[in-house]
């Protein structure tokens, strides 16, 4: 049992788990807008989103040599390296315009991480900033990104998607800062901190039920995407309301964390 723990902390650690959720949404806009499986853009959202979860994770411990080096740490070190070359690989290997938009994302990730200077700190710590850029990001990466690499015009239906996942990720962010609310220093301002957690899990069922609304308003939604996010919906609800900041770290780092392969699986098996 402690080696099969070691291999799951080492596989949540090492940003596997929310590298395969990225994975996972997009494979989902790939079946939304019915394009064709695009291995670069998919390999260059997973080996990216590990190399920039660990350099937010770790950069802070290494650039003052507080990290110990322990033999989890240097795996992930070298899984670090692999994924950076892996994704510079499918980096060359996607649109000019992609490209580009890929590097507004690297810049928030610099910004996110990096202290400005002495005086100023990092996006992250900026109070009540941190949820709504890593919303962004995860929409940005895992459905603008897709969408201009296949050269697809920016439809209605494009941005009502964009705004959807934007919303999931808030959602599952609001349950993260609940989950978190005993460890956040009070300066960041986070949303339990300042309604507290019964009108957190109110407004995430708010959204939830807004997330839902707008897949009516897609020009072609189906029957059957309906049912596959209302099995979503009632996952999230589950997740809301038994979020507590007693719960263990697993549930945020590895069920939470697990609701976009759900969400994909459901839609395979829905085929």
């Amino acid at each position: 049992m402690r080696f099969l723990k070691k291999i799951l902390d080492f596989y949540i650690n090492g940003s596997i788990h929310v590298a395969l959720a990225v994975y996972a949404l997009v494979q989902m806009t790939f079946h939304f807008f019915s394009l064709p499986y695009d291995l670069p853009m998919a390999f260059f959202a997973f080996f990216g989103t590990i190399v920039g979860y660990n350099f937010v994770k770790y950069e802070a411990l290494m650039r003052t040599q507080k990290m110990q080096r322990t033999g989890e740490r240097k795996a992930i070190v070298v899984l670090s390296v692999f994924s950076f070359l892996a994704t510079v690989y499918y980096f060359f290997q996607l649109q000019r315009n992609s490209q580009l938009l890929t590097l507004l994302f690297l810049g928030l990730i610099i910004l996110y991480a990096l202290p400005l200077s002495q005086k100023i700190q990092n996006v992250r710590n900026w109070a009540g900033v941190k949820i709504y850029i890593v919303a962004f990001c995860w929409a940005g990466v895992t459905l603008l990104l897709p969408i201009i690499n296949a050269e697809l015009d920016f439809s209605i239906d494009v941005w009502l998607k964009f705004i959807q996942r934007f919303l999931l990720v808030i959602i599952l962010m609001l349950i993260f800062e609940i989950i978190d609310l005993k460890k956040d220093e009070a300066s960041l301002q986070t949303v339990p901190q300042q309604l507290g957690v019964p009108k957190t899990k109110q407004l995430n069922l708010f959204l939830l039920v807004f997330f839902y609304g707008l897949e009516l308003l897609q020009s072609d939604f189906k029957i059957t995407q309906l049912l596959i996010n209302a099995l979503l919906l009632l996952v999230l609800v589950f997740f809301t309301l038994f979020a507590s900041p007693r719960r263990s770290e697993y549930y945020t780092s590895f069920w939470v964390e697990s609701v976009p392969i759900f969400w994909w699986v459901l839609t395979l098996l829905w085929k």
